[in-house]
């Protein structure tokens, strides 16, 4: 039998009395979350919703977006160690106050780990020293940029949300195979119901380098979409209408699972690989994603 988190009974005795939540509350659950993450983030939740009185459960609002970026937030911090601009840390440790996580883990900042650093570094040869700074240096120049290791977890239960209205939105619309179907105009409408956007780049074809030869040689427009700096998918077309469209249709496969899945996928990028945040569904079987048209996490440009 598992063994209860401190704040379960309570959050027990609270979904007894409103039951109606609950199946809500599940929805919000992110893809990666422990068991231990998600109970102390739904009591969290529970716990600040009066605060914010113009949410209310199964409807998408700015509101809910804020109280479940500052859930996510605090959850970060807790088990992740994550740090934010000192105004939304004091903003999460009020509202987690009274949230009880049974053996949370303990995290030292740089400073106090450089501290120690500090004292056994002084009492050090000048040999020593030089020893030291050039292992710094040595790990400085091999950092890996790209997305934290938390990302799928933080924006998986935006994608969450999207899965349902896109579903909603194709059953509506005939279907992912209607003759008629405008996938882009239906990726679109369901990310502005989530209160969010699509981001576009657009690249002659013959500019990408990563591409076979064959395709490299004919002549139209590569786009790429995102959305919430998460990878959808490329299209190819002869301009970059035809381009958006079919990135939009290869983006819309990825809903025609049970479910979708942010993570962290290897592209190339100007020749090299790079790591980026990609939405898959539950079936995908190939690790293989068509090269990045820009650096990921650059500024966004909205699609019209």
């Amino acid at each position: 039998m598992a063994e209860e988190e401190p704040g379960d009974d309570i959050v027990a005795e609270y979904l007894g009395q409103n039951p109606h939540l609950a199946p809500w509350l599940e929805s919000l659950r992110g893809y990666c979350e422990t068991n231990k993450q998600w109970n102390a983030r739904r009591e969290f939740i529970l716990r600040n919703m009066e605060a914010f009185p113009t949410v209310e459960p199964g409807v998408s609002s700015p509101s809910l977006d804020k109280l479940l970026s500052l859930s996510m937030a605090w959850a970060n911090h807790v088990f992740l160690g994550c740090r934010y601009p000192q105004p939304v840390m004091d903003k999460i440790k009020e509202m987690g106050e009274g949230v009880k996580v049974q053996d949370a883990p303990v995290w030292k900042t740089r400073d106090e780990i450089m501290g120690k650093g500090k004292r056994s570094l002084d009492g050090n040869s000048d040999s020593g020293a030089k020893r030291s700074k050039s292992s710094s240096d040595d790990k400085a120049g091999s950092t890996k940029w790209g997305p934290s290791a938390d990302a799928p977890a933080t924006h998986q239960p935006f994608f969450n949300r999207l899965y349902k209205a896109v579903a909603w939105k194709l059953v509506s619309e005939g279907g992912f195979g209607g003759p008629n179907l405008d996938h882009f105009e239906v990726l679109r409408s369901c990310v502005e119901t989530a209160k969010a956007s699509l981001s576009c780049v657009f690249v002659p074809l013959k500019d990408i380098p990563d591409l076979p030869t064959a395709r490299a040689q004919r002549e139209g427009q590569v786009c790429e979409l995102r959305c919430q700096t998460v990878y959808l998918g490329t299209g190819y077309g002869r301009d970059e209408a035809a381009a958006r469209a079919m990135a939009s249709k290869e983006a819309l496969k990825a809903f025609q699972g049970r479910k979708v899945i942010v993570k962290i996928g290897r592209r190339r990028f100007q020749g090299r690989d790079v790591e980026d945040v990609v939405l898959v569904d539950d079936q995908t079987r190939s690790s293989t994603f068509p090269p990045a048209l820009s650096y990921p996490f650059q500024p966004e440009q909205s699609c019209s």
